[in-house]
């Protein structure tokens, strides 16, 4: 339910009552992962999805009820093969969706979900641990855990069992990822099993452009259609201006090289050097390639590129670091125009970030999606 906080958010502050269906778990090929979540208010209102447009209805309908009982159900979705026009996915996936209502009078589960709403939207990490199978007294109970260690809720059920939870989390918020945690409900394999599902929400990744060239302008706004935290670096201020680049977060005047070594990058952070001129490259390339980002990569001709590697070995860059390079940037689409060169370059970084190929899905008989394994379906019912 992370991915709509910042909707959501916006439903508490304004004291609205809802309901939200949550992934929890997927079979086969489904279209959303652990995590997507559609949530409907006492109006009628619906924000998110939860399947892409196979189950929306039903699980509207599900939410709705949710509202009007206070019952948590955990319902299983799939493809019927009798009936293709049948509730499902057609997909061929399986997928089980939590469905929870969150009214004024639930003080202690919307407080909690309300912290985790509240510091998403904000653009704070946050982790959410929620039961979605198990003893029926620990259904639907929550506990929020932040960057720092700290947590909010509970599942009041033995003190062992908060504790573990909050550890798991804390290291998937670490991770950045989303999933599912067996247990007992003491906290070790002890006692009741139970399924807790963990949503981590992180600020968006980086995606830092050097140069302030057309083709920049172009990866920027595919960047933040990705949802990166886009920055734009160049040492020419005539260039490197929010006229030119006024969908950036961020446009910094500085030497590429310069600027690198002083600000923050992660796992996620995405480099792309598009400046195109050795007495920037090399100096920044040299540096990019030591660090633990999730991927670098440099414009140019395979001239330009062979001659790049030249001088990088040349100022001591390893050929364990060259092959962290991608280059010439992108993959290839045959592409022309800056924004064709954007695609290019933003399906390279999906293609390394998801696990892809590049090559067409027609005829391959590969996975479609290669992001996160399939999570096993769990046991369906209907909790108070």
């Amino acid at each position: 339910m992370l991915d709509i906080a910042e909707e959501l958010h916006r439903w508490v502050e304004q004291g609205r009552d809802f309901a939200v269906a949550t992934v929890v778990a997927v079979g086969g090929s489904a279209p959303r992962r652990p995590g997507a979540a559609l949530a409907v208010d006492s109006d009628g209102t619906a924000i998110g999805s939860v399947s892409g447009g196979c189950v929306e209805g039903a699980v509207y309908e599900l939410c709705r009820q949710a509202l009007e009982d206070g019952e948590t159900v955990l319902e299983r979705f799939g493809y019927s093969d009798d009936d293709a026009f049948a509730v499902g996915l057609t997909c061929g996936g399986v997928i089980d969706i939590l469905v929870t209502p969150v009214r004024s009078r639930d003080t202690a589960r919307r407080t909690v979900l309300a912290t985790a709403l509240a510091a998403a939207a904000g653009g704070e990490a946050a982790a959410l641990a929620r039961v979605v199978s198990g003893p029926a007294e620990l259904m639907g109970r929550a506990l929020v855990v932040r960057s720092d260690g700290s947590y909010e809720g509970g599942f009041g059920a033995h003190p062992e069992l908060d504790r573990t939870v909050v550890g798991e989390a804390a290291a998937r918020l670490d991770a950045g990822r989303t999933g599912t945690l067996e247990i007992g409900e003491q906290g070790s394999r002890c006692g009741a099993p139970l399924t807790v599902l963990v949503e981590a929400s992180v600020p968006p990744p980086r995606m830092i452009v050097f140069g302030a060239i057309d083709f920049a302008s172009a990866l920027v706004r595919m960047g933040k259609f990705l949802g990166y935290r886009v920055t734009v670096c160049d040492a020419r201020p005539v260039f490197a201006t929010e006229a030119r680049f006024p969908d950036a977060d961020e446009i910094v005047v500085d030497w590429p090289h310069r600027y690198l070594e002083g600000t923050e990058v992660d796992s996620r952070t995405v480099l792309c050097v598009l400046t195109h001129d050795a007495k920037f490259d090399v100096p920044l390339l040299r540096l990019a390639l030591r660090l633990p980002v999730a991927y670098v990569g440099a414009m140019g001709s395979r001239r330009t590129h062979l001659d790049r590697n030249e001088r990088l070995r040349e100022v001591g860059v390893t050929e364990l670091e060259l092959a962290r390079l991608r280059s010439p940037i992108g993959l290839d689409l045959g592409a022309r125009t800056p924004e064709e060169t954007a695609l290019s370059i933003a399906s390279e970084i999906v293609a390394d970030r998801r696990g892809g190929s590049g090559v067409s899905l027609t005829g391959a008989h590969t996975p479609i999606h290669h992001d996160a394994a399939s999570v096993p379906v769990r046991r369906i019912g209907s909790v108070a």
